[in-house]
């Protein structure tokens, strides 16, 4: 049995209690391929089901991991992430214009994508990460991506506790409806970025230009 099926969950959960629901949470939020989410869930059924944990404690264990670990991506990003991308960004065709696009867009609806993404399994892992690399600002970053943490580990564990074991099989399309949503945006972003390259560019410039000079 995997180490991470919901079943087993529950024996570590005895074991670990809120540190395990915080730390696999923290782990997956700053880019560690966990299941956060299953852990969230399972831990909200296990409260339901024996008592021996407080829903409480679960959302604020879940909750509190998803801002640390959140934080941990985005500061890894925003200090490791434009050297990287200023020494190998044209090697993948991301130049100094299409760097400065991706923070013009970050300013834009950076907010948006980190509450969003704690919803979606991929962007989960990875937008904290992006939002630091495309200097999102970090009083920002913190507002939206502790509201996101807090909406996210609400929903789940109250319906983890609510609904037991069945919320599983509601928790796993939704996962699935996210992620699918997520994929048409982007596709339909490219589509529209690549008609409108280079006005998009130009605006870009402008814009961050204007703010550096500010």
């Amino acid at each position: 049995m995997h180490l991470f099926d919901p079943a087993q969950i529950s024996a570590l959960l005895q074991t670990y209690g809120y540190g395990l629901i915080l730390l696999v949470v923290a782990l997956e939020s700053a880019g560690v391929p966990l299941p956060g989410e299953t852990v969230l869930v399972s831990a909200a059924v296990y409260a339901g089901t024996t008592h021996n944990l407080e829903i409480a404690g679960v959302i604020a264990a879940a909750a509190t991991g998803a801002i640390i670990g959140d934080n941990i991506g985005f500061w890894i990003g925003r200090e490791a992430g434009p050297p990287i991308l200023q020494r190998f960004g044209h090697l993948v065709g991301l130049d100094a214009r299409r760097q400065k696009l991706g923070q013009y867009l970050f300013q834009r609806y950076g907010g948006a994508i980190v509450f969003f993404g704690r919803f979606v399994a991929f962007l989960r892992a990875f937008a904290a990460l992006l939002a630091g690399v495309n200097k999102l600002e970090p009083l920002r970053f913190f507002a939206f991506n502790a509201a996101g943490g807090i909406a996210w580990a609400t929903v789940f564990g109250l319906g983890g506790y609510a609904l037991g074991s069945s919320f599983h099989r509601i928790a796993g399309p939704f996962g699935v409806a996210m992620l699918a949503i997520a994929l048409v945006a982007l596709v339909l972003g490219w589509r529209f970025y690549r008609h409108h390259e280079e006005r998009l560019l130009d605006e870009a410039e402008r814009a961050m230009n204007a703010r550096g000079a500010r």
